[in-house]
């Protein structure tokens, strides 16, 4: 093991800027130290956190694409056929409401990067949905009003944390329902349209 350190140890204490301080900020100095510099492998503590921050980036970084087969679908066959707006709307809702609460709790970001991308991604997808159905200028209110509903749960002066933590409550609740319009969608027109399997498997896959 000693000399596996001194080989690696040069390397590790010679990283680029960027790098060192992503990794001081990732595990803390003391961990970055221990792990990074030293390369103290017996440091159990250091190295169930090390462990436990790669997964929520793992998480992460799978979040990150997770609707992008539905975005592509719909990009290739430019219609929005099978898929509900109201569904991916209120979805959406429950998302900003997630994130509002998580980042003026000041939760890490690894514990609710995962909930961005996929909101972000819905954005899209709602756009795209009301824009082949012949909505442009709905797409627009819709953009105007998550961008005002956003800044408002900013601010606690429009919504304090009481109200804040009632709404995350609710947002659980609002999740699941969201998921109604869909399967009334799919059923209503005797199949899935331009819904993507993958987005069907995703779907049943959460509580």
């Amino acid at each position: 093991m000693d000399a596996i350190r001194s080989a690696l140890q040069p390397l590790t204490q010679s990283l680029p800027t960027p790098i060192s301080k992503f990794g001081i900020s990732l595990l803390g100095p003391k961990c970055y130290k221990s792990l990074i510099l030293d390369i103290n492998l017996s440091d159990s503590t250091c190295l169930k956190l090390a462990v436990s921050k790669t997964l929520g980036l793992g998480i992460i970084a799978g979040s990150s694409v997770v609707k992008i087969p539905q975005i592509l679908k719909l990009l290739n066959s430019q219609s929005a056929s099978g898929v509900s707006f109201l569904s991916y709307l209120l979805e959406t809702a429950a998302f900003v409401v997630t994130l509002a609460y998580s980042a003026r709790s000041g939760y890490p970001f690894s514990t609710y990067g995962e909930t961005a991308l996929i909101a972000a991604q819905n954005v899209v997808i709602c756009l795209l949905v009301l824009r082949y159905q012949g909505q442009t200028a709905a797409a627009g209110v819709f953009l105007g009003g998550l961008v005002a509903v956003g800044w408002a749960l900013q601010e606690e002066k429009v919504v304090d944390m009481g109200m804040l933590g009632w709404a995350q409550a609710g947002a659980g609740i609002l999740g699941v329902a969201s998921k109604a319009p869909q399967i009334w969608t799919i059923w209503r027109q005797g199949g899935t349209g331009q819904l993507s399997a993958f987005a069907v498997s995703w779907e049943c896959s959460l509580p």
